[in-house]
């Protein structure tokens, strides 16, 4: 059995309670709905601003009415010390999702990137620290490794951060360090590798690539790729990442806590093998979609140009083994966008 198996068995019989901040976008949603599938008790905190009601509606008919009762939901705001507060009460784990992502976002606006993910993180783990949350697992970047040449990306070896938004992760992770030392704060941070999976926002400036060429190829608008498309990625299915969050918040080893932790799969994929990917699975229902071909356009300010992730150290010290590899996540993928695209939601 694996420890992923385990722990969510030992979840079964022990519920707990959960806070889940950012929890009506992408990942939150998601860590929502496994968590409530597992009959567990979670609190949830958004402000909207770049999560989605319907990410809810959503969650709330694959769980059923039964489930649900479940789940409080706050309308909040991290960047208040006082809502921070209010939503961790009577919680055992906090699974600290809220951000404002996105590389050129953060070069467009570094303040309100910088008051949401270092202020709101901030507030975040006093609130945590206050009520004596048993452990706060928090989202990390790997936009932290920054200019470091080395691949595979070790989690002792970063370079000097190439945007806002990577700064502000590693702040978050300095923060969390601290708060260990000082204060005996249990927390552990997980960096992620361009996660992608079912309810990613397609729409938008700062939309993740996958769900939008998948959008873009099923209308039969233009994909564009930044440089040469040989930039190279660890794309992570949200499975995995779901899975590194429920072992992190419940492990029993103490070498495994006040650590970060890659969150990938360990294989590197350009952007040009991807759009192949992509067209061909949509190609496969829609036969005209097979001649596509993207616009190649200038490099994205602040982006590295290869990234790819070590995950031996969440393997040994937490169980992690990647249920999804990047075909097996892109299949899942590509069939929901495409049913939720044809069915008009």
């Amino acid at each position: 059995m694996s420890e992923f198996m385990r722990v969510r068995d030992e979840l079964r019989d022990n519920p707990r309670t959960w806070l889940i901040t950012g929890v009506a976008g992408f990942i939150g949603s998601n860590l929502l709905e496994e968590l409530l599938q597992l009959d567990q008790t979670v609190v949830g905190m958004d402000n909207f601003a770049t999560g989605h009601q319907h990410n809810l509606d959503k969650v709330r008919g694959l769980v059923g009415e039964a489930r649900w009762e479940r789940f409080t939901f706050h309308e909040l705001d991290i960047r208040e010390i006082e809502h921070c507060r209010t939503a961790v009460q009577g919680v055992d784990y906090v699974l600290h999702q809220a951000a404002l992502g996105s590389v050129p976002r953060s070069i467009h606006d570094p303040l309100t990137t910088n008051d949401t993910n270092s202020t709101g993180f901030l507030n975040m783990l006093v609130a945590a620290r206050d009520a004596e949350v048993k452990r706060f697992v928090y989202a990390a970047s790997s936009s932290t490794y920054g200019d470091h040449p080395g691949l595979p990306k070790q989690e002792d070896l970063i370079g000097k951060p190439l945007s806002p938004y990577a700064v502000t992760k590693y702040v978050n992770e300095l923060y969390a360090d601290v708060f260990a030392r000082t204060y005996g704060t249990e927390s552990i941070g997980l960096r992620y590798f361009n996660v992608f999976g079912p309810r990613q926002d397609p729409k938008g400036a700062y939309a993740a690539v996958i769900p939008r060429w998948i959008e873009e190829l099923y209308r039969g608008e233009t994909c564009r790729i930044n440089g040469d498309g040989e930039t190279s990625r660890d794309f992570c299915f949200i499975s995995n990442t779901v899975q590194m969050n429920l072992l992190a918040a419940t492990t029993a080893n103490p070498d495994a806590v006040n650590q970060v932790y890659n969150v990938a799969v360990g294989t590197r994929t350009t952007l040009n093998q991807l759009f192949d990917e992509i067209r061909g699975r949509i190609a496969l229902r829609h036969e005209k979609v097979a001649q596509a071909q993207p616009e190649y356009v200038d490099f994205r300010a602040g982006d590295v140009r290869h990234s790819l992730a070590d995950i031996s150290k969440a393997s040994k010290l937490l169980g992690y083994a990647p249920s999804h590899n990047l075909q097996q996540g892109l299949d899942v993928t590509t069939e929901w966008f495409l049913d939720e695209f044809e069915s008009g939601s």
